[in-house]
């Protein structure tokens, strides 16, 4: 054996430096990494399967609008809504009501209406140019007192016609109603009132009681009370105004004839050139109210 030769068992052991897992590897070996595939990617890694079944646009729409969850706001917005359109339901709904006479009347039924609208409408401009010319007496009368004066009496003859204070005849229209059912009422004989008003009436008496602006009509027993005067069936109403005028506003669809007629009563209306109204009252002086002018 030589003498440089060692037996390796004879060799000491030399240890060698071990470097430490956690520290980096030096700047110039640094590779980069390839990014992380995604585990949907990997077609060797098994994908989780849904919780349940999947769902459609429609029923994710309806399990997002129900049940409903309102706040506040939204529930007072909602009510006035609500009686918002109720309200123009119902509106629309009488005036459909209002209307459906119309509908169903005759063609010259619409006619006589028509007729009738012109003739209030040709009484008002008379009145007005009657107002006029008064205005100008006044303004180009010499004598402006005198003129005053009787302005002044025919005004207190016409305010006495119209407050039942004094007699009255003309033209106009006698009506009749019979009620051997004795269903008519006190409200029926004031809508016949009314309508004759509204028509131009300018002095009416009903069986000898003079009708003026404050008269009230009530049921009693087997007749009606006209301002606490109890009358009876036959009803005679004395009318003065226009004939043309006071007998077609009765007679319209829907009107006063037409319903006496279905309360069974009989409705008689005539026209005449000379009605005398002659029932008077008494003239009230007011308790409290005065003439303002001096």
């Amino acid at each position: 054996m030589n003498e440089h030769e060692h037996d390796a068992s004879t060799r000491p052991a030399v240890s060698r430096p071990r470097t430490a897992p956690e520290d980096p590897p030096p700047a110039g070996l640094r590779r980069e990494l390839p990014a992380e595939v995604p585990a949907a990617a990997r077609e060797d890694v098994p994908q989780e399967e849904p919780a349940g079944p999947v769902l459609t646009g429609r029923q994710r729409l309806v399990q997002g609008l129900w049940p409903p969850r309102l706040t506040r706001a939204q529930l007072i917005v909602a009510m006035l809504l609500f009686g918002l359109g109720f309200g123009l339901a119902v509106q629309v709904a009488s005036h459909g009501e209002g209307d459906s006479a119309l509908r169903g009347a005759r063609q010259e039924d619409l006619v006589r209406i028509l007729d009738e609208l012109d003739d209030r409408t040709e009484r008002l401009e008379d009145e007005k140019r009657g107002l006029e010319k008064q205005r100008d007496e006044l303004e180009n009368s010499s004598d402006q007192a005198e003129e005053a004066r009787k302005q002044t009496i025919e005004k207190e003859r016409q305010l006495g016609v119209l407050a039942g204070t004094v007699a009255a005849q003309g033209p106009g229209i006698t009506m009749a109603i019979e009620d051997t059912n004795g269903t008519v009422e006190a409200n029926m004989l004031l809508d016949a009132i009314q309508e004759l008003r509204a028509a131009g009436a300018e002095a009416i008496q009903v069986n000898g009681v003079r009708v003026v602006a404050g008269t009230y009509l009530t049921d009693s027993g087997n007749g009606v009370d006209v301002d606490g005067n109890k009358i009876t069936a036959p009803y005679r109403f004395k009318v003065i105004g226009k004939p043309q005028d006071l007998e077609p506003a009765l007679h319209i669809p829907g009107g006063v004839v037409q319903t006496l007629e279905k309360e069974q009563a009989t409705v008689t209306v005539e026209r005449s050139t000379k009605i005398v109204v002659d029932a008077l009252r008494a003239a009230e002086r007011p308790d409290y109210a005065r003439s303002s002018s001096r």
